[in-house]
Parts: structure tokens; C-alpha cells; sequence
């Protein structure tokens, strides 16, 4: 784990992830999952690419089972992006990083566009 990627359990969950004033990516994964540890530097590398802009979680589902099932994760990896506490949207399964950039960066421009119309 990096300073870009924290680890999120069941508990801690609300706080770090839907009270969060930023937009998360929640990777959903566990530690026997082939597809999970390839897509673990792709998340690394896109976490220090918007550090600071998207927030960066990983929840071991074989540890904290509450969250993936109240979010219906039903394969891994799942990564759910949470933006003001719910769903903004949905990959499941390996995606190389020029997709999973592409798709992130719409929701930190959505979330620095909203921040500035509040400002």
C-alpha cells in the first residue's frame, strides 16, 4: 500500500468514503484474486496520477463483507466510485490505466466544476 491508496474496512467505511469531499475510488479486491494484484499498479499509478484531485481506497473483501454486499459487488475486482456519498459509477474486472485515467478524471473534472459553482 502507498501513501496514495488507503485501506478502508467496514468500519471506517463512512468516514473515509461517503463523507469524503472528494471523489473515491473504492477497489474492492482480495488477496487470492489474479486479476486483483494485476490491477494493484494500475490503481497505484493512477492514485499518484490524481493525487490530491480523487481519493484512493482498497477494502479486502474477504475481511469486510458488510460494504461489498450493501453495494451488490458480486465479482473482483470491483472498483465503485463514490462522489457525495453515493454511486457515480462502476467498473468490474481489470481495465488497463488509460481507461480506468479516462473515466476517473471525468469524475475529478465533475467535482472541481461543482466546487467552483459553490465557491
Amino acid at each position: 500500500m502507498s501513501k496514495n491508496v488507503i485501506d478502508v474496512t467496514d468500519e471506517t467505511f463512512e468516514t473515509e468514503v461517503l463523507q469524503s469531499d472528494r471523489p473515491v475510488v473504492v477497489d474492492f479486491w482480495a488477496p487470492w484474486c489474479g486479476p486483483c494484484r494485476m490491477m494493484a499498479p494500475v490503481i497505484e499509478s493512477a492514485a499518484a496520477a490524481l493525487d490530491g484531485k480523487v481519493k484512493f481506497a482498497k477494502v479486502n473483501t474477504d475481511q469486510n463483507v458488510d460494504h461489498a454486499m450493501n453495494f451488490g459487488v458480486r465479482a473482483i475486482p470491483t472498483m465503485i466510485v463514490f462522489s457525495d456519498g453515493k454511486e457515480a459509477d462502476r467498473i468490474v474486472g481489470f481495465v488497463p490505466q488509460a481507461e480506468l485515467l479516462s473515466k476517473l478524471r471525468r469524475h475529478s473534472e465533475a467535482a472541481d466544476g461543482a466546487a467552483k459553482g459553490n465557491a
